[in-house]
């Protein structure tokens, strides 16, 4: 990827400026880089697009559910989700005098009922690593006549996800973290074709017009997924992420998906049998099928252990109150990687390091 964009800033950004847009299809970009993640996700082309951040998307998703389903005031997700997912979803509920209705993962199909506009759920909790069941959480939300949003951030790039084939109506996902795009890539969306028609997008800009260079001042949302873009799309990201998005070419997803339940159970069995001594408990899913790609180790201490295994080379990242997240990138990582992690570890508790002042101190980033 270094190379990639030491040679686009070179021979495009720096040489061409405007002329890019045309001589080297900046234009298209969102398009373009969005039907390369469209099989990723198990999506035909012309139903993922990519430009702004997850929360922006996120946003827009929402918001064109409701205009898809208006004149019902209900919007049923779980309780624990990402944050930033349920501040949109109350925000975007205040807009519509909407009501929000959360309850655990597990009950969610048995509150949907006829006055459901949305069903939004996270595919994979960021969490936990808990896995939820996109065919039946869909199907049960079509029975009622809803739409449904999933978020796909912590399951693109290591899941082998089937989107059309599940009838899914609209979702969002990062490409920070599976997808390799790195910190700031931006963030996709994808709506099924059938939507594509009264697809409302709640920042309508002079990108996502028909006819961007008229200069009109009436909008005229243009057809297909580009009526979802709104500003100036960030080239020098979208770059980095098709550069990213090189190594999955030709890979087959459920081979990946197969080499990920390997990595995380072998992780697993390895804590299992060296950590747990320790004070670890596996706080993730253990059936396979129930998971994700990330498994989390609950500990008391699980703020400094975090740091001091990040400074030993094993790079996890910590999650209130009390856990240990730890990522498998099923694309490049190995058994063997994942046997010298849990050496690294048990390291760092057998030494004490762990302990050290210096690993307790609270950083802005987790």
């Amino acid at each position: 990827m270094a190379d990639r964009l030491a040679e686009f800033v070179t021979d495009e950004w720096r040489a061409d400026l405007i002329g890019g847009w045309n001589g080297h299809g900046w234009w298209d970009l969102p398009s373009t880089i969005g039907d390369r993640i469209a099989p990723l996700i198990g999506a035909g082309p012309g139903q993922v697009i990519v430009g702004d951040t997850t929360t922006v998307m996120l946003y827009k998703a929402l918001v064109a559910g409701l205009h898809l389903r208006p004149g019902r005031p209900w919007v049923v997700t779980h309780t624990g989700n990402f944050p930033t997912d349920r501040h949109v979803l109350d925000g975007v509920a205040r807009q519509f005098n909407a009501q929000v209705e959360a309850v655990p993962a597990d009950e969610m199909v048995g509150v949907i009922c006829d006055g459901t506009a949305i069903v939004f759920a996270t595919h994979v909790d960021f969490r936990s690593g808990a896995r939820l069941d996109m065919a039946s959480i869909t199907q049960a939300a079509h029975d009622k006549g809803a739409i449904v949003v999933w978020d796909l951030s912590h399951s693109a790039g290591a899941m082998d996800l089937h989107l059309d084939r599940d009838d899914v109506d609209l979702a969002v996902g990062c490409s920070y973290k599976f997808l390799n795009g790195g910190p700031g890539a931006p963030a996709f969306i994808y709506a099924a074709e059938r939507h594509h028609v009264g697809l409302v997008n709640a920042i309508p800009g002079w990108i996502g017009d028909a006819q961007p260079f008229a200069m009109n001042e009436e909008y005229h949302p243009a057809p297909g997924m580009r009526r979802m873009l709104s500003g100036t799309s960030p080239v020098i990201a979208l770059r980095a992420l098709g550069a990213a998005l090189d190594r999955f070419d030709d890979v087959d997803m459920g081979q990946l998906r197969n080499h990920s339940v390997a990595l995380t159970e072998r992780f697993i069995t390895l804590v299992d049998r060296r950590l747990a001594s320790h004070g670890f408990a596996v706080a993730s899913p253990r059936d396979a099928a129930a998971r994700g790609s990330h498994v989390s180790l609950a500990h008391p201490e699980a703020y400094a252990i975090t740091q001091a295994t990040v400074a030993a080379g094993v790079v996890g990242d910590f999650r209130e109150p009390n856990l240990c997240r730890f990522g498998f990138a099923p694309l490049y990582l190995t058994l063997d990687d994942v046997d010298e992690a849990v050496d690294r570890i048990v390291r760092v508790m057998e030494s004490g390091t762990w302990q050290y002042p210096k690993f307790a101190e609270r950083k802005a980033v987790t």
